[in-house]
């Protein structure tokens, strides 16, 4: 959890979506346009794939030593859900900055579970 940011406290359901676990690298600060429309491309060809229009969008900032800084990684974050609303998607922002739980089903399907490294 980091600190100084705004308690949130609350559950949310989210039916049919798929979950990004979104990583910002310090590298990414550098080329931020490119990023944000290769990202929201992937997730557009991601989701017709599975059939869904809803997105949730998780910072998962542990997977490696290269990471943003937590303001440029939020930046990012909710321009990539700017983006996919534009589209017409239905995007979710996770609290940014806490340790959350999660209950996720995931589909046996080969696509349920896809890494991009962009």
């Amino acid at each position: 959890t980091l600190e100084n940011v705004d308690k949130q406290e609350g559950e949310d359901n989210i039916g049919n979506s798929i979950v990004i676990f979104v990583h910002v690298e310090k590298e990414d600060e550098d080329r931020e346009n490119k990023l944000r429309k290769k990202v929201t491309d992937n997730i557009i060809w991601l989701s017709k794939k599975v059939n869904t229009e809803t997105v949730v969008l998780h910072s998962f900032a542990h997977l490696s030593e290269s990471k943003s800084s937590p303001v440029f990684a939020q930046k990012i974050i909710s321009s990539i859900k700017s983006s996919l609303d534009e589209k017409g998607f239905t995007t979710h922002i996770t609290p940014y900055g806490y340790f959350l739980e999660f209950k996720i089903h995931v589909l046996g399907e080969s696509l349920a579970k896809v890494f991009k490294s962009l």
